[in-house]
């Protein structure tokens, strides 16, 4: 899941909340949402506006 949710974000291009990535995907959000906190303790993402993230670079 982690793999899908770093791909929607490339293809965004932009920040992006969860809620985002879940209607791009279709998926369950606690699978974002667990991707997501995944993501963040590995620095792969970071939050450059409140409640929105991007990859980090």
């Amino acid at each position: 899941m982690k793999e899908i949710v770093l791909q929607a974000m490339r293809e965004a291009g932009k920040p992006v909340s969860a809620g985002d990535v879940t209607k791009v995907l279709g998926a369950d959000r606690k699978e974002v949402d667990k991707a997501f906190a995944e993501l963040k303790k590995e620095g792969a993402i970071v939050s450059p506006i409140r409640c929105k993230w991007a990859l980090a670079e």
